[in-house]
């Protein structure tokens, strides 16, 4: 039987019934969800570790991706979010769902030459030399090689800055199912005297960079008008995307929506987070800061929505491989490669951004933000058990969601009891 994420009122499960669901549509045993990182692991993983700092593990629903049903695993606090792009998503499922594309996995390693007293020879020999190159950047990663990646080619550019001119090679690996960084940078370490050798001047640094242009992800749907709300919603939408493709103070907080969505992810599968978000925006940047989507209304009245960005995210290697709960994350996920992963992350990103347009042109953000905010809100008041539920409730209806007000109900119901 074919198990569909399309699942109603799972937000309204308790958190065994979501994790019995969860058991059976991803083959999970007790153990896999029992998986947490210990504190002799976290030493292990960077310096001078004094405790954990968990954050919860969430899941978006209703995911439909090239017509494979997806439950996605987000890591982050924000309320809002993960019940955003399960909205998202279910209304993306009328029309289809979401249709993904990843190029192959191919990242940038610089490599700078100063001190250069012919730019223009310098770069002419580097090219003459790229099969010399590019062999010596393969025989430091044979496994890489064997399994269909490692060094496929070579670019050189010249960068002027005010009266010095720079040769900057570019080493583009295949990385494959790895994110890439370490493979990349022993390469580059490995072909710099070579490089310097041809080119003249010194070599300084020698390093991947996070401008995966070669390794993009593009994620595509259509969005119901009627379940968006009708023709003035789409149409507000729109606008409000205009506005952010036009001006860089609405793009920055446009753009960081895209991102809730896609670093909850990529934080989930133990992926470098700061990297694909350092990729995205200085994408965002290359013609002059724009929105990393793009929408449009066809003939219908529906909405149309798209997302290109680089995505440097990998299924093996690093905190993936190592973390337990970034193991459960993509058995959850049962992606089957990182080009795959970067699928559902472009098109979990599009669903994000989705999400946040439409509140905007609506309800507006904060109404449904503050609504899941008002039990944090609660409990920061010193509610307790059923009395949550209760508290939130009254100040969502008082729309008032404020710290010192829930203190005064949480006082009041508790002298009403005694």
């Amino acid at each position: 039987m074919k198990k569909s994420s399309n699942i109603s009122g799972f937000y309204k499960l308790g958190i065994q019934e979501r994790r019995e669901l969860l058991k059976e549509f991803a083959d999970l045993s007790d153990e896999d969800l029992g998986a947490g990182l210990s504190l002799e692991s976290g030493d292990r993983m960077i310096e001078n570790v004094i405790t954990l700092f968990p954050l919860p593990l969430g899941i978006a629903t209703n995911f439909l991706i090239n017509g494979r049903n997806y439950l996605i695993p987000m890591v982050l606090e924000e309320p809002s979010v993960v019940a955003a792009a399960s909205n998202s998503a279910r209304i993306a499922r009328k029309k289809g769902g979401f249709h993904a594309t990843s190029d192959d996995p191919v990242m940038i390693g610089q490599i700078q030459l100063t001190d250069v007293e012919d730019p223009s020879m310098s770069r002419i020999k580097i090219l003459e030399a790229k099969g010399d190159i590019i062999e010596k950047a393969n025989d430091q990663d044979p496994l890489l090689v064997k399994l269909g990646g490692g060094a496929v080619d070579l670019e050189v550019k010249i960068v002027e800055i005010k009266s010095e001119a720079m040769v900057i090679v570019h080493l583009l690996v295949n990385v494959k199912d790895a994110m890439g960084a370490n493979a990349v940078n022993t390469m580059c370490e490995a072909v710099a005297p070579m490089v310097e050798k041809l080119g003249g001047g010194k070599v300084t640094l020698r390093i991947l960079s996070n401008l995966a242009t070669h390794r993009l992800a593009r994620a595509r749907a259509v969005f119901d008008k009627d379940l968006l709300g009708g023709d003035e919603v789409v149409e507000g939408i729109y606008k409000a995307y205009k506005f952010a493709d036009a001006d860089p103070y609405r793009c920055a907080t446009h753009n960081k929506g895209i991102m809730n969505g896609i670093d909850a992810l990529a934080i989930a599968t133990g992926n470098d987070f700061r990297a694909i978000e350092s990729g995205a925006h200085s994408f965002a940047s290359l013609d002059g800061y724009h929105s990393l989507t793009h929408y449009e209304v066809n003939e219908n009245g529906d909405l149309v929505g798209s997302i290109e960005l680089p995505m440097a995210c990998g299924t093996i290697g690093g905190a993936t491989s190592s973390h337990p709960v970034a193991k459960l994350s993509l058995k959850i996920l049962k992606v089957e490669s990182s080009q795959e992963l970067a699928q559902v992350m472009a098109s979990l990103g599009l669903a994000q951004n989705l999400a946040a347009l439409r509140a905007l042109a609506s309800e507006g953000i904060q109404k449904g933000h503050m609504a899941l905010h008002a039990r944090n809100i609660a409990v920061m008041a010193g509610a307790e058990g059923e009395e949550i539920d209760i508290v939130s409730k009254i100040l969502v209806d008082e729309g008032n969601v404020r710290v010192d007000r829930a203190k005064e109900i949480v006082q009041e119901m508790r002298n009403s009891s005694t």
